[in-house]
């Protein structure tokens, strides 16, 4: 009760000392700034989220700052890595085509000797043939297996189980020495075959001792006529390679017959070849 008797005194003595008018500007002044007050609040919060929301945004963008700047530290090793790689690769592939190159040069070598080996082989055919002559069907003169050959019918070099040169054997004989003497880096294979008729004359014991004994007979001639004998070779080969079946007296005349086998020597032919690869390494260095 004192209280509002208080408050009432309290108000008289305001209003009697403020005029109404004063009151009213002074309550439009305070509702006006208060106004304000609530704007700039609302501006404040505002403006306190813009800046949560903007510190955010730049934490992500620094996070993803990190992350370009790890991801373009990797590209760069990467690149790196590459150019080694593209590097090494490209010496690689020019260390493989060189090899190549050499290769090539190698087998280009290798090709021009069997090419010289093999022209002289032609040319050594086209003498035999000259000098044997190529009218005489028992004679024939060929190459087989990059070898030149001279085969003669048995009926020429010998008689019937006989292992005895014949008079018109040495005649021929005597065209193939000259060939063979004009050929110094060729040897002379003399191979003898007999048919299957068994062998029972004499010392000798079947038809392989029949083909060795003719071989060797064959030889002995052509040393007689100045064959090196080192480039002599006698061979017998009995009945075992024919060149068709024995079963007509015809077909065993076929096979009865010496072979005069005309062939580079091996070691002097490899050794042409390994000159040709001493030049290509000397001319890669």
């Amino acid at each position: 009760m004192k209280k509002i008797i208080v408050l009432s005194l309290l108000s008289l003595t305001l209003a009697s000392c403020v005029s109404k008018k004063e009151y009213a500007a002074l309550e439009a002044r305070h509702k006006e700034t208060q106004d304000l007050l609530n704007t700039a609040t609302v501006k404040l919060n505002t403006c306190l989220e813009e800046r949560a929301s903007a510190m955010a945004r730049a934490t992500a963008l620094e996070d993803q700052i990190a992350d370009l700047r790890s991801s373009n530290k990797s590209l760069i090793q990467s690149n790196k890595d590459l150019t080694m790689l593209t590097a090494k690769g490209a010496e690689n592939v020019e260390k493989t085509l060189e090899s190549l190159r050499e290769k090539d040069l190698r087998i280009t070598r290798l090709q021009d000797a069997v090419t010289k080996k093999d022209s002289v082989m032609l040319a050594l055919v086209t003498s035999l043939k000259k000098e044997v002559g190529l009218n005489d069907p028992d004679i024939e003169v060929n190459v087989e297996k990059g070898v030149v050959f001279i085969s003669i019918a048995d009926k020429l070099l010998f008689k019937s189980g006989s292992y005895t040169v014949t008079e018109r054997a040495q005649e021929i004989l005597a065209k193939v020495a000259k060939v063979i003497k004009s050929k110094p880096n060729f040897e002379a294979m003399v191979e003898a075959h007999t048919d299957n008729v068994p062998y029972q004359k004499g010392l000798l014991l079947d038809n392989w001792d029949l083909s060795v004994k003719r071989a060797t007979s064959v030889v002995r001639v052509l040393e007689d006529l100045e064959v090196n004998p080192q480039k002599l070779i006698a061979s017998g080969r009995s009945y075992h390679v024919p060149l068709v079946a024995n079963d007509t007296a015809e077909n065993r005349s076929k096979n009865r017959r010496t072979r005069i086998v005309v062939l580079p020597k091996i070691d002097e032919f490899y050794e042409m070849i390994e000159t040709e690869m001493r030049k290509l390494s000397s001319s890669g260095n």
